[in-house]
């Protein structure tokens, strides 16, 4: 492994949606790329089972870390809990195979790389210190004192997920990046990601929405794939709404 890395393709929140992933894999400037590098909810959505087969096709150009939905699924199928927040989590656990169970259950929940022209990377899917705590584009600057305590002084780039919304941004002298979400994006439609190295280059893939619904309801089994995929491709929720329904949990009227 080099030490390192001219240009990264980094995909967050894929969430299982299995054409959105493979309009993103088709990018020639993802074919190019030194690694892939997923920053977590790689699974928890439609086709699970069929994300992972495909990523891990790819070998060791992917470099991996788990979300806390990837996190719930393990812990739904080992019985360590009985529901899960998101509708969808309980079937997506159970269209997990045994051993792709495991598979994720053993991901890491930071990676920490050096890359041309950022120096060392920090990549996590919500925060450094947790993989559900909210950090948003317009979070106050005490918020990310507050996450990035104890972080090592010699990282200088912060890439995370978890919100679903790109954005690029300086926090507490550290740049921050969220490439956005791969298969269920808040804001615009289409298939969000980043290239990393020697900047922060945010990039969405359009695709066949219309095909990509109709693909999903003749697929899934999922009861209510219909209007889950009609909510979730178009990115029927504006960055509006959800940064109003998400602010107040970033601790800013604590």
């Amino acid at each position: 492994m080099p030490a390192e890395y001219g240009r990264l393709a980094v995909l967050s929140d894929i969430h299982g949606v299995l054409p959105a992933l493979e309009a993103v894999l088709a990018e020639p400037e993802v074919a190019a790329a030194d690694r892939i590098v997923l920053t977590g909810d790689i699974t928890a959505g439609p086709q699970p089972a069929e994300v992972l087969d495909v990523l891990r096709e790819q070998g060791d150009r992917v470099l991996w870390l788990a979300g806390n939905a990837d996190r719930e699924l393990v812990e739904y199928r080992r019985g360590e809990r009985t529901e899960i927040p998101d509708p969808i989590g309980p079937f997506a656990a159970r269209a997990l195979r045994e051993e792709q169970v495991g598979f994720l259950a053993a991901l890491p929940r930071t990676l920490t790389l050096r890359v041309r022209g950022l120096g060392a990377v920090l990549f996590c899917h919500a925060t450094p210190r947790d993989d559900e705590e909210l950090v948003l584009v317009d979070s106050r600057p005490d918020r990310w004192a507050e996450v990035f305590a104890g972080l090592d002084p010699g990282i200088g780039t912060v890439v995370c997920g978890h919100t679903h919304m790109p954005y690029v941004r300086l926090a507490q002298g550290r740049l921050v990046v969220n490439p956005g979400s791969v298969g269920m994006p808040y804001g615009r439609p289409g298939a969000h990601w980043c290239l990393l190295g020697p900047g922060a280059d945010l990039r969405v893939t359009p695709y066949d929405i219309a095909a990509a619904r109709a693909r999903l309801i003749r697929e899934c089994a999922y009861p209510d794939i219909a209007a889950w995929s009609d909510y979730f491709l178009p990115a029927r929720a504006t960055d509006t709404e959800v940064l109003a329904a998400w602010g107040p949990k970033d601790g800013r009227d604590a």
